[in-house]
């Protein structure tokens, strides 16, 4: 659980942009690398304590792996 607040904004922002990327067509493997590339320039720009990077990676998968997160809402169609 993250308890930091500047980690959680974080995660927000990255929770947000693996559902608007999945929306736009994007898949596992490609926000795979969107993670990747985010956590990578994370640790690069030192935005966080290294520990607190680490935390927001096994959160940001523990996301990631959750399928109720990228299930489409069903849509009730009309039946006469």
């Amino acid at each position: 659980m993250l308890q930091d607040a500047k980690t959680i904004r974080y995660y927000q922002r990255l929770s947000d942009g693996l559902a608007e990327q999945w929306n736009r067509g994007y898949r596992t493997d490609e926000l795979r690398l969107y993670v990747e590339g985010y956590l990578a320039a994370m640790r690069h720009s030192d935005a966080l304590e290294p520990f607190l990077v680490h935390r927001l990676e096994e959160e940001i998968t523990r996301f990631l792996h959750d399928s109720s997160n990228f299930a489409l809402p069903e849509t009730q169609s009309d039946v006469f």
